[in-house]
């Protein structure tokens, strides 16, 4: 079985190209990266999901969103198990876990094990592959 035929939502290259602005379209399916401090302004005060700009899909509750000061949205966990997928990423020659939407595959961002307690690890997410559904 191809690792398309698991997922639940999946466009060709061309359907994700009408759909998605070139900039989101970079990242979420060419792996690409937001610089720092230039993703959406997220107002850290409401509350409200976090949902994959792809295909909708809620991925972060704000609850689970702190600062990391490092320029983009983090997280502390996805808003359920089964969320988000991890994968092995060398590319740039570093050794990181690359975070991927559970039903669309889109390119999210990565994890890393510098977050805050009790779980300790910091989803560092592009803002452009999310959008935000206020409570």
């Amino acid at each position: 079985m191809s690792e398309n035929a698991k997922l639940k939502v999946f466009k060709t290259d061309e359907e994700w190209r009408q759909l998605l602005t070139p900039e989101q379209y970079r990242i979420t399916r060419e792996h690409g990266t937001e610089r720092a401090f230039s993703s959406p302004d997220f107002d850290s005060s409401k509350t409200g999901t976090y949902r994959c700009v792809c295909c909708d899909r809620p991925l972060y509750s704000s609850e689970a969103k702190f600062n990391s000061g490092t320029g983009w949205p983090s997280f502390t966990q996805p808003i359920e198990p089964g969320a988000v997928t991890s994968h092995r990423d060398l590319s740039y020659g570093m050794n990181r876990i690359e975070i991927r939407c559970a039903d669309c595959d889109a390119h999210l961002g990565h994890v890393f094990p510098d977050g805050p307690p009790p779980h300790g690890l910091r989803f560092c997410m592009n803002g452009v592959a999310l959008t935000f559904e206020e409570r």
